[in-house]
């Protein structure tokens, strides 16, 4: 029987790697082992966790910014251990979240034009994990909410905005975090565990909603996301090491209702899920291919469209949001793929004739604007991505500087207090001695910025001459 091939408009579907001059060149990419994605990618910036020494950084180059990347280009290098994931804010394209080996969590405010000195100062530092973060994620719809898993099985959800973590899941997992995902409107978590569960997870009311054993029966790293429609796609390994993909609905957890093994590599399969075409792009860690499949209502549910190949093997990969993609060329996706020394941008791009707008490619996608603040979030209010149209393309507006408000612990003391404190008030002598304090401390601070600066630019002249030696040695 002749095979009839199912109709698609996906299928035709093909990836094209940008010319040399256009990729980033002459990156040490970093080589941690730790099965993040190692970039992070929006409209404006691309971000890639490299090698440094003394401490952990990453890159933030302007997207135009393409080519050989000197040396001494400034990075964000605030940890003191190596970044193990970095995220970018949805809903402004100046802010990055970082994660790293010294159990911290730090938030970044990048320049409008990038980097033009060595970022050191974070707008927060997010402590509260025990063990290195290898995971953050931002809320999808409400703004300054930021999610962290660390190796000690805890996640913690954080308000950006007054630096303070409001919800703690430490009794949940009972071994290492593989990955996190966000449900499309933030109102539940799922996640992938080496204990080989996949959890749906109810952060507000902090319990397990569900649950499924042995989703992927392998001992090696697994993935979960949650789909458009609140089903829940896994990437993982079969008893016989076979790469696996699979999807659930998480009402009825017992049977998947697609399974699909794939091929016998070790690569760990990293989903990239674009919910306004239904289509999931898995890139293997080491892998030299980007496979991508269409998900649907009927059976098979997850079809299979192609495999865009090439020669190098890749390290990472960074996604980029539909905003950011050129809609005139009818590209649907893009991705920057880390290799050892470079980062290569590769477009993927449905073929039509006609120049004008494609409606039916590029339904109405998430904006930038938040939908909801973090304290409504945190009340218990959910809303949907708000919804823009790419018909004339994404013109990135004006973000407004995050400001991180901490809240003074004085004001909230029990009134019963307040007379005793009044009779009691302070004398003029102590006032201003807390005056002197405050000048030696700003004096302090001063002289300890100052250092700063000498050592980041004595390390630059470090690197200089290092380089001058080099050609003299050659």
């Amino acid at each position: 029987m002749r095979r009839v091939v199912r109709q698609s408009k996906f299928r035709h579907v093909f990836g094209q790697a940008v010319k040399n001059d256009q990729c980033y060149d002459d990156i040490r990419v970093s080589r941690v082992t730790w099965d993040s994605s190692f970039c992070a990618v929006n409209p404006r910036f691309v971000a890639i966790i490299i090698e440094a020494s003394g401490g952990g950084a990453f890159l933030v180059l302007p997207l135009h910014k393409t080519g050989r990347i000197d040396k001494s280009y400034p990075t964000v290098c605030g940890h003191t251990g190596p970044v193990l994931d970095i995220d970018w804010c949805p809903h402004n394209d100046q802010v990055i979240a970082s994660g790293s080996e010294d159990c911290t969590v730090m938030v970044w405010q990048i320049p409008e034009n990038g980097l033009t000195l060595s970022l050191t100062e974070p707008v927060v530092i997010l402590e509260g994990h025990s063990k290195r973060v290898g995971i953050v994620a931002w809320h999808p719809t409400a703004r300054n909410v930021l999610l962290s898993a660390g190796c000690d099985n805890a996640i913690i959800i954080w308000n950006v905005g007054t630096g303070e973590a409001l919800i703690n899941l430490d009794d949940m997992h009972s071994d290492m975090i593989y990955n996190v995902s966000w449900s499309r409107n933030g109102s539940l978590i799922c996640t992938a565990s080496k204990d080989k569960k996949v959890r749906v997870i109810d952060p507000r009311k902090q319990e397990i909603v569900a649950e499924k054993e042995k989703a992927h029966e392998g001992a090696r790293p697994m993935r979960a996301i949650f789909l458009a429609d609140g089903n829940v796609f896994t990437t993982g390994f079969s008893r016989m090491s076979e790469r696996q993909l699979a999807l659930w609905n998480p009402k009825t957890m017992q049977e998947p209702i697609a399974l699909h093994e794939m091929d016998t590599s070790n690569g760990v399969l990293l989903p990239f899920y674009d919910p306004d075409t239904s289509i999931i792009y898995l890139c293997g860690k080491g892998d030299s291919s980007i496979r991508y499949f269409e998900i649907t209502d009927e059976s098979p549910y997850v079809h299979y469209l192609n495999t865009f190949s090439s020669k190098e093997p890749q390290r990472g990969m960074g996604y980029m949001p539909k905003r950011g993609l050129d809609v005139n060329k009818c590209e649907i996706a893009r991705f920057f793929k880390l290799h050892e020394r470079k980062c290569e941008p590769i477009i993927m791009t449905v073929p039509r004739k006609s120049d004008l707008f494609q409606d039916d490619l590029y339904p109405d996608t998430a904006g930038p604007e938040a939908a909801l603040e973090a304290e409504e979030w945190f009340e218990g209010k959910n809303a949907d991505p708000i919804l823009i149209s790419l018909k004339h393309g994404y013109i990135p507006g004006k973000n407004r500087d995050l400001k991180v408000v901490k809240k003074n612990i004085l004001d909230s003391k029990p009134a019963a207090n307040k007379k005793s404190e009044l009779s009691c008030a302070p004398k003029k002598p102590t006032d201003t001695a807390s005056v002197q304090n405050e000048a030696k401390l700003d004096e302090i601070l001063k002289e300890i910025k100052s250092i700063k600066e000498t050592i980041c630019s004595q390390d630059e002249r470090i690197s200089k001459l290092e380089q001058q030696l080099a050609k003299m040695a050659a």
